[in-house]
């Protein structure tokens, strides 16, 4: 199969071209279909035919007729993903200390608790520290 190194070589080629053409092929679908609403099914159809008639030349019109569009997608797409960690992050974390405290304190306004309690929620409040990445202290 490789005689010479161009043997050699000219595969190296053709599965690098292989590789590169699928990796630019699954963005473009992602890009159509889950990142793209705006585009018709019709439309969608359309490139995916061209895609696996003319896989390359499709593959290269795609980019640049629609590589901007794709690229705003794309980082809507990851501000958003962005967004929605924040406020997962903000969720799990619970509550601040001063947060804690200021509950606490309109609890003892209330004579819902004895001082001694509200010293020891205050306490309590203020010995969390933020824990190292994967552990957790409380």
């Amino acid at each position: 199969m490789w005689d010479s190194f161009w043997d050699y070589f000219w595969s190296l080629l053709v599965i690098f071209a292989f590789i590169a053409y699928l990796i630019i092929l699954f963005n473009i679908l992602t890009d159509l279909f889950w990142r793209d609403h705006k585009t018709s099914g019709w439309v969608k159809a359309i490139w995916v035919f061209f895609l696996i008639v003319f896989p390359y030349l499709t593959a290269l019109i795609y980019l640049i007729a629609r590589g901007k569009g794709m690229a705003e997608r794309a980082q809507a797409a990851a501000v958003a993903a962005r967004q929605e960690t924040d406020e997962y992050i903000r969720q799990a974390a619970g509550r601040s200390p001063a947060q804690e405290i200021a509950d606490a304190k309109s609890l003892l306004d209330s004579g819902a608790i004895s001082p001694d309690e509200y010293e020891a929620l205050k306490a309590k409040a203020m010995s969390y520290t933020v824990p190292p990445t994967g552990q957790e202290s409380r």
